[in-house]
């Protein structure tokens, strides 16, 4: 007997610009300090853009990089498409991100100085094509995390508070 939704993958839905989030990273939030965020395209395969397409990516790993005047997402892991046994792609290989020059001068220049980090944030689609979102971040010390994770309890103790007072 088959129930209802058994084995059947969820699509994500469009938000109101028109973009599907694909997948985000929710621990960059948490680990890092965001500054400013840019949108730039992937260079990928068509292999992979079926793979992301079903939701067979992680961002766990994943990180960016200026070489040579052009930026790169490196460890974004892209299961290998079942159907494309002919010419798989490496899961985990670098994928130029396509911004304009002085996006690129403007983000190394930002990652050279003290402590600052370039992290994908989101991958999603738009109009068709797959899209990420970088931000440049400063990592947060153990005790900036702890008063963030007591902000949140604070504030998750105060919600309860309210919907109990409703009732």
């Amino acid at each position: 007997m088959s129930g209802k939704g058994d084995n059947k993958e969820r699509k994500p839905k469009a938000n109101a610009k028109g973009e599907t989030v694909l997948v985000k990273n929710r621990r960059a939030a948490f680990d890092y300090e965001i500054a400013d965020s840019y949108e730039g395209g992937l260079v990928l395969v068509g292999s992979e853009v079926k793979s992301i397409r079903n939701g067979k990516v992680e961002m766990v790993d994943a990180y960016c990089s200026v070489d040579h005047g052009e930026m790169y997402l490196k460890q974004l892991y892209v299961a290998p498409f079942e159907q494309a046994s002919a010419f798989p792609h490496d899961p985990r290989r670098a994928r130029k991100v396509l911004l304009h020059k002085h996006e690129v001068e403007k983000l190394h220049d930002a990652v050279s100085r003290d402590g600052m980090t370039l992290v994908p944030l989101r991958l999603y689609l738009t109009k068709g094509r797959v899209k990420v979102e970088i931000a440049v971040a400063k990592g947060k010390k153990s005790h900036d995390k702890r008063a963030a994770i007591k902000e949140k309890t604070a504030d998750r103790e105060a919600r309860a508070a309210i919907r109990r007072e409703r009732k």
